[in-house]
């Protein structure tokens, strides 16, 4: 055997292979279980042995999502919340990030500290005192409640910093300065196209989140015009019988599109991850 069968199939290798397959299986197969349910009756969810194979019943039990709540509004609610969060947290993100990294102003380094220790305030204690805030401005029932309190956050501006602040030398930003570009030059100009993974990993983790997200859009989005996907799928559950296969439909419907995104910007978002560690 040559030497490239021997590193082919050596034990390490086998085993790291067996490890990815069976890590792969584990991460999909909940996926693939929410198909199997949501194309069968419900009570296929109880039987035994289990049904491994998806069933015939799939459109009919999307035809029930569709009668119980309006699914695409609740889909157009979502990705409008979560396309502009997105949008608004790369840009202020960014920004803060890079003013953090190269910038020098006076109290820039107990400012990031106090930005950083907001991260270890649990988001529940802040519902209360933002719920009146949002209740003042008579932004209840409107996605304005769910957008504006989410334009930035601390992990955004903390992954932003450390990023530039080890991939942009200071010596570049100099020959642009001496080249006459303003602070916002540079960050448009020079530090944005150097940063793209990070941008493309941080948009990915808050396009996630903010789709995800359940308790806060709960709190303030009582109207069914304006209720997010995560809210809508909730009103299908009944107060004596629950439909687990309509459910589970609707659930899976409401993960396709959080899917393509992240196969679209996977490339970037593993660019991201791993930048640092190819240096």
């Amino acid at each position: 055997m040559n030497e490239v069968g021997v590193k082919w199939y050596s034990p390490g290798k086998i085993l790291t292979y067996l490890m990815l397959i069976a890590i792969s299986f584990l991460s999909i197969f909940p996926f693939y279980w929410m198909f199997v349910i949501g194309s069968n009756h419900t009570s296929a969810i109880n039987k035994f042995p289990p049904a491994f194979l998806p069933g015939a019943n799939f459109f009919q039990n999307a035809q029930n999502v569709f009668i119980n709540i309006d699914f695409f509004k609740a889909i157009m609610n979502s990705v409008i919340t979560s396309t502009v969060i997105t949008v608004a947290v790369l840009f202020f993100c960014s920004l803060a990030g890079f003013a953090f990294a190269k910038l020098e102003f006076k109290g820039k380094n107990w400012l990031f500290v106090f930005i950083i220790a907001t991260m270890m305030v649990p988001a529940q204690l802040g519902i209360i005192p933002s719920y009146m805030i949002m209740a003042k401005l008579g932004w209840i029932d409107s996605l304005n409640a769910v957008i504006v309190p989410a334009v930035v956050n601390a992990f955004g501006v903390f992954w932003m910093r450390q990023y530039i602040g080890a991939t942009i030398p200071n010596e570049l930003l100099d020959a642009g300065r001496i080249d006459g570009c303003s602070n916002f030059k540079l960050y448009y100009a020079v530090v944005l196209p150097s940063v793209r993974p990070a941008i493309a990993t941080l948009g990915l983790i808050t396009f996630m989140n903010v789709w995800n997200d359940f308790l806060w859009p709960l709190v303030v989005l009582k109207d069914r015009s304006v209720h997010t996907i995560q809210i809508a799928l909730r009103t299908l559950n009944g107060a004596y019988y629950q439909d687990y296969a309509m459910i589970l439909a609707g659930t899976f419907m409401a993960t396709l599109p959080i899917l393509i995104v992240f196969l679209m910007f996977s490339k970037q978002f593993i660019a991201g991850l791993t930048e640092g560690s190819v240096k």
